[in-house]
């Protein structure tokens, strides 16, 4: 049983809307979800249910209308813009869909460039980017640049990016949609082995049911809810269905 030191995202009745010309649009609608240390979640809906927004509260790249987000204790939320980056920086990896590596800058440059950003001298940014692209299986690929790479291979020096600062959270945004189906497996297997050994929570907002091979538990979002939460063992697969999603 998970205890309280185990949450490191606590949502707490997270509401946001937006408006479209007079029109009010509810995105999320009391959302409230711990996520822990460590595990492997995976945020799952339709388009337009929410998924997005929610991940982006977590991510502090968008602050509620009402309610809370804590990370690690902390009220995001409550945060002023230097301390949100100070946050964002040291706390929180984001890996994107489209990568977002600079095309100029090799794989070593890319990864560390976050570093720099957090104060590391430059030598000691320089081998630790070196060791976490070894670890992520491009050790002999550190002075290619992105548009020598495959779409797998960028993806990797992205998560690489996104480990540099230690985070405690990893949030994935579709980090499997512009690769293809044998690729996207590699990349999920490594985000989990990734989080066991360096006990890092990784959260993912997917359409990929692959994930749900290897995730710890899925949140079912659906037009601003969670509809459920479910652990993998508990998950119901059948062909062509998962327990109701197409």
């Amino acid at each position: 049983m998970a205890t309280v030191q185990d949450v490191v995202v606590r949502a707490i009745d997270v509401r946001k809307e937006f408006s479209r010309g007079q029109e009010v649009v509810h995105a999320l609608r009391g959302v409230s979800v711990d996520i822990f240390r460590g595990e492997f979640l995976a945020i799952m809906g339709p388009s337009g249910s929410g998924k997005s927004t929610l991940f982006n509260m977590i991510g502090g790249l968008d602050k509620p209308t009402d309610g809370m987000v804590f990370i690690d204790d902390v009220d995001i939320a409550q945060l002023d813009a230097y301390e949100l980056a100070w946050m964002r920086c040291r706390k929180i990896g984001y890996i994107f869909q489209s990568f977002n590596l600079l095309p100029t800058l090799t794989a070593l440059e890319n990864v560390k460039i976050p570093m720099l950003f957090a104060n590391v001298d430059e030598d000691t940014a320089l081998d630790k980017a070196a060791r976490i692209l070894e670890r992520v299986g491009l050790g002999e690929r550190i002075f290619h640049r992105p548009g020598r790479m495959s779409g797998g291979q960028q993806q990797r020096v992205a998560i690489a990016r996104a480990m540099a600062n230690d985070p405690a959270i990893v949030l994935a945004d579709e980090p499997t949609a512009n690769l293809d189906l044998h690729t996207g497996e590699e990349i999920i297997h490594l985000l989990k082995k990734l989080s066991q050994e360096l006990h890092v929570t990784v959260i993912s907002a997917t359409h990929d049911h692959k994930m749900l091979n290897l995730c710890d538990r899925v949140a079912w979002i659906r037009d601003g809810a969670i509809e459920r939460l479910e652990r993998r063992a508990d998950l119901k697969i059948t062909v062509g269905t998962i327990d109701g999603h197409q």
